[in-house]
């Protein structure tokens, strides 16, 4: 009886062991998602455009959309320019990072609006020299983009289910035990 009762125990937790559709791997990435034909690990939103004359790329992390601006026949990249961003309304100047050849928009309220689901048409206006440009791309952003933490495991429903299964065995596995040692010391 006890052994079957252990096997039992073991066999269900083998079962809740497998990592399920939609498991995460050690860095939050999603198991079951197709790999990226870029390569990247990259799991940020992400925008591409260009025009006959510069092209440009830009990441959307939690504090500012960082992006990089590059004439579109050499791929020389833009260090000596402006760089404004337009989104609904909403406009914002790049701060150049000429150390990471970058341009940095950290206004709130244009973050706060990007950092919404959905497909984000943004409208950016470079001076750079003598030449200027209007770059149009969309930036989309994916309605499951949050953030997985460590702690997120203990978030799922399955594993609390389990835990309590696992403990009402363990309960009904000592309540049999205890009443087998009365029996044999009563008899």
């Amino acid at each position: 009886m006890m052994r079957q009762l252990l096997a039992t125990v073991l066999l269900f937790l083998a079962c809740v062991a497998h990592a399920a559709p939609g498991a995460h791997g050690p860095n939050g990435e999603h198991l079951d998602a197709p790999s990226s034909a870029v390569g990247t690990s990259s799991s940020q939103p992400t925008i591409e455009a260009h025009t006959e004359a510069f092209e440009l790329v830009g990441t959307l992390a939690a504090e500012e959309l960082s992006v990089l601006v590059d004439r579109y026949e050499t791929n020389e990249p833009v260090l000596n320019g402006t760089l404004e961003v337009e989104l609904s309304g909403i406009k914002a100047q790049g701060k150049l990072h000429a150390d990471f050849g970058d341009y940095s928009f950290t206004d709130e309220k244009l973050l706060k609006a990007l950092q919404q689901p959905g497909a984000h048409p943004l409208v950016f206006t470079l001076i750079a020299g003598n030449d200027t440009d209007l770059i149009e791309g969309t930036l989309n952003v994916a309605a499951n983009q949050h953030a997985h933490g460590q702690w997120e495991f203990f978030r799922s429903p399955w594993l609390w289910a389990g835990l309590l299964v696992a403990a009402a065995l363990a309960a009904a596995f000592w309540r049999l035990r205890r009443r087998n040692a009365l029996q044999r010391a009563r008899g």
